[in-house]
């Protein structure tokens, strides 16, 4: 899709009843009733954000920033992800925690780029690392040069958004994470697979754009 028309859609308030396609969802193989994880203390919950970013391609295509992040061994290494992280004391809302983080990862220049904040998606947990994560929707109007935070990022990508629309492809995984036999549901960009939250969140972009 051409940016201007995706701009175009992403105007008034976002809807919130987004749906990502249910094979992204990752499923444990064999059925059972084990959760993906055990449930978290409240208390234990902490904020974030990530910045869900709709750029011009080089040919005025629409295209969504993400990165790779530096495989460290921890919880997340070494996945694609959107510009983000927890919320400092010194950030005011979840926007600020999101444009913060990335201009601490990917260089973000808000008055280069003609940035505009759109709205918010649904909030979700992320069991494993504790995060309370709000995505926040943002269109660049102009592209810039990207720089990579090198101890967090380890590949900038700019990743057509016809990837992410309703009916493109996605690739069946199985495997075993932290001793569970998984199947979810990823999209191909480059070399690369995006599965777990990420891609819910580009499921529902996707599912906003082709409304």
């Amino acid at each position: 899709m051409r940016h201007p028309d995706v701009v175009a859609r992403l105007t008034g308030p976002l809807p919130a009843d987004l749906e990502a396609p249910a094979a992204l969802i990752p499923t444990i193989v064999g059925g059972g009733e084990r959760p993906i994880a055990p449930p978290l203390d409240a208390a234990r919950i902490r904020k974030a954000a990530v910045l869900v970013v709709v750029l011009p391609g080089p040919a005025g295509e629409a295209r969504v920033l993400l990165t790779e992040r530096v495989d460290r061994g921890g919880h997340h290494s070494g996945e694609v992800s959107f510009p983000g992280g927890g919320s400092e004391a010194g950030d005011v809302d979840v926007v600020a925690t999101a444009i913060r983080e990335a201009i601490e990862e990917v260089g973000l220049d808000v008055a280069a780029a003609g940035l505009r904040i759109v709205g918010t998606l649904p909030a979700f947990t992320i069991p494993v690392s504790g995060y309370r994560v709000t995505p926040v929707v943002a269109v660049a109007e102009r592209r810039q040069a990207w720089v990579a935070q090198p101890a967090e990022v380890a590949r900038i990508i700019e990743a057509p958004l016809d990837g992410f629309l309703p009916g493109a492809p996605i690739i069946v995984v199985e495997r075993t994470i932290r001793g569970l036999p998984l199947r979810y549901g990823a999209y191909p960009v480059d070399d690369l697979l995006v599965w777990g939250a990420t891609a819910r969140i580009l499921g529902q972009l996707g599912s906003l754009i082709g409304r």
